[in-house]
């Protein structure tokens, strides 16, 4: 079952605002980005139903992250149907992220009171994902139409939507900058967040320099949207 309630997780996602997205085939492999990105201080973590025996590799590193890194809310993502969410579920998934809206999902992560973060890109489909239950929902794919624009005009007539764009998000300060202005309550990054050698290994040090960097930006941004000194 789940570490962490769904509203310890959306609180560690609305904090920490930076929400890897990965997948990787090896469970080192994976475990080594975790831990960097775990030391540059990243409390969520999701990792993508994209390859064989996901389910399987994702339970092992539930079991590492949960000895190893006990502040760390792992979830999975590109969950399409329930079927697929209970399989995560049962092996300890602390929420589920979905690239699309699907009340069937929202129907069992509300049973066992799991976060649900569902793909959404119109005003409907945000409402009727509140309706069903999400605290947060994905805009996806960000990059495929002027989600910045959308996200600010939503929250107009809607200002309690919490909404976490992904798909074209930068791992840049400027461009972090430019989506909390319109409002954003946290971003999902993939491949872009993880840098890279020329061979296609990872660069665990450039890796940890810029989440380092980016976390401390969040920190000072939040500090000066509370009006405090961090």
């Amino acid at each position: 079952m789940a570490k962490f309630s769904r509203i310890d997780v959306v609180s560690k996602m609305k904090t920490t605002v930076i929400v890897p997205v990965f997948y990787n085939g090896d469970i080192e492999t994976t475990l080594t980005i975790i831990d960097t990105a775990y030391k540059a201080g990243i409390r969520v973590f999701e990792f993508t139903n994209r390859g064989e025996q996901a389910d399987q590799i994702f339970s092992q590193l539930v079991k590492v992250v949960r000895k190893n890194y006990p502040e760390l809310a792992l979830g999975i993502g590109s969950i399409v149907d329930e079927i697929t969410a209970g399989i995560f579920i049962q092996n300890g998934a602390d929420f589920i992220v979905s690239p699309l809206f699907n009340p069937a999902i929202a129907k069992i992560c509300n049973r066992r009171k799991i976060a649900w973060f569902p793909g959404c890109t119109t005003v409907s489909e945000i409402s009727n994902a509140h309706e069903c239950g999400a605290e947060v929902v994905k805009i996806f794919p960000a990059n495929s139409f002027d989600a910045k624009s959308f996200i600010k005009g939503v929250k107009a007539p809607m200002p309690w939507t919490e909404v976490m764009p992904t798909g074209g998000v930068s791992p840049t300060v400027e461009n972090i900058k430019s989506w909390l202005d319109v409002g954003v309550s946290c971003v999902g990054i993939g491949d872009k967040l993880i840098v890279k050698n020329d061979d296609s290994t990872y660069d665990l040090e450039a890796t940890y320099v810029r989440l380092k960097s980016l976390m401390e930006f969040v920190s000072d941004y939040r500090g000066m949207t509370l009006g405090i000194t961090v």
